[in-house]
């Protein structure tokens, strides 16, 4: 599995549909994709959401963005993560 962070920005539309039921169901899509949802965190600035998700791989990341999208009107950019602990061993390597 693989680590992505999801910054979400709400559309006006997105706004208005806030509701409990959509993060349940937002985070059953995740799932049914075959990955799992670390957390999800409203933020304050640029970005409105983040989802930190674990998923299979890059071409499953598109297909949560995308599938995200449709049911709750939030628009991603998807960005791959690894621990610092990798980054670190990768970059003296």
């Amino acid at each position: 599995m693989a680590t992505f962070f999801m910054l979400g920005s709400y559309s006006t539309e997105a706004i208005k549909e806030i509701s409990i039921k959509r993060t349940e169901d937002a985070i059953d899509t995740v799932k049914q994709l075959g990955g799992e949802v670390n957390g999800i965190y409203a933020l304050l600035g640029e970005y409105d959401i983040l989802f930190c998700v674990d998923l299979p791989d890059t071409e499953t990341a598109m297909k949560a963005s995308i599938s995200l999208n449709q049911l709750t009107g939030i628009s991603f950019r998807t960005c791959p993560a690894v621990k610092v602990e990798v980054f670190d061993r990768l970059a003296t390597e």
